[in-house]
C-alpha cells in the first residue's frame, strides 16, 4: 500500500499493475481504491478525499471512468475486442480510465493474446488493474508488463481488530475467545471472517459468547 501511495504522490502511474494472492484478502478491493484514489481531484497524501466529483460519484457507483470487469464471465476473445475498442476513449472527467479485471487468470489464450495488444502500446489515460488467485496460470508475457503485487494471508490479530471494530459499529457485543475462533477459521481471509461472523450473529443474536 506505501508503493501504491508513493506512486500517487511523486506522479509515478504505471499503466498496469496485477495483484496476485489467496481468496479474500483485499485485492480486488485495493484496486478499487487505488482506481479511486488516482481519479481523486484533491488527493490527500495520496489518499482518496472523499469530497470531491470523482470520489462521490465513484462512492455512488456512478463513475464512467472506473470499469469492473469479472473475467470468469468475460473471458471470450468478443469481450476483450470489445475492451481494446473502448480503451481508445478518452475519461468522461476523471484524469485516467481505469479497467478493474478480476480473476483474469480465466482469460482464454486468444483473449489474453488480445490483451496483450493493448498492453504493449497502452493510452496514456488508461490503466489496467488485473486481480488473480492464480497467477500461474497467467501468461508471462502478461506479467512482465505490470507491476506485480503478491498479496499475504492476513494475521489472525488484524481479523480479530476488524471483526470487533465491524461488532462495535453494528452494536453487537463478543468475547475475546470467540473472536479468536472466528479469525483462525478463516485462514487468512477477511471476507470468510465476515461471512463467519455473520453466521454466528444470525444463530446468537447481538451477545455472541463462547459458551452459547
Amino acid at each position: 500500500s506505501k508503493t501504491l501511495i508513493n506512486a500517487i504522490k511523486n506522479n509515478r502511474i504505471a499503466h498496469a499493475y496485477i495483484f496476485a494472492g489467496p481468496r479474500g484478502v483485499g485485492k480486488t478491493t485495493t484496486a478499487r481504491i487505488f482506481a479511486k484514489s488516482i481519479n481523486c481531484l484533491t488527493p490527500n497524501d495520496g489518499e482518496p478525499c472523499n469530497e470531491c466529483e470523482m470520489c462521490k460519484s465513484f462512492n455512488s457507483s456512478q463513475s464512467l471512468d472506473i470499469i469492473e470487469i469479472d473475467g470468469a464471465s468475460n473471458r471470450r476473445i468478443e469481450e476483450i475486442r470489445a475492451l481494446r475498442e473502448s480503451v481508445k476513449y478518452a475519461p468522461t472527467k476523471g484524469k485516467y480510465k481505469v479497467y478493474i479485471i478480476d480473476e483474469v487468470h480465466m482469460l482464454t489464450t486468444e483473449s489474453f493474446n488480445a490483451l496483450l495488444k493493448t498492453l504493449e502500446e497502452p493510452p496514456e489515460h488508461t490503466i489496467f488493474i488485473f486481480a488473480t488467485t492464480d497467477i500461474h496460470k497467467v501468461p508471462l508475457t502478461i506479467i512482465s508488463r505490470c507491476q506485480r503485487f503478491d498479496f499475504r494471508r492476513i494475521e489472525v490479530s488484524a481479523i480479530k481488530e476488524t471483526i470487533a471494530h465491524i461488532a462495535e459499529e453494528e452494536t453487537i457485543k463478543i468475547d475475546e475467545h470467540s473472536l479468536t475462533i472466528i479469525a483462525k477459521k478463516a485462514d487468512g481471509a477477511l471476507r470468510d471472517a465476515e461471512s463467519i461472523f455473520d453466521q454466528v450473529v444470525s444463530f446468537c443474536g447481538n451477545d455472541v459468547d463462547l459458551t452459547t
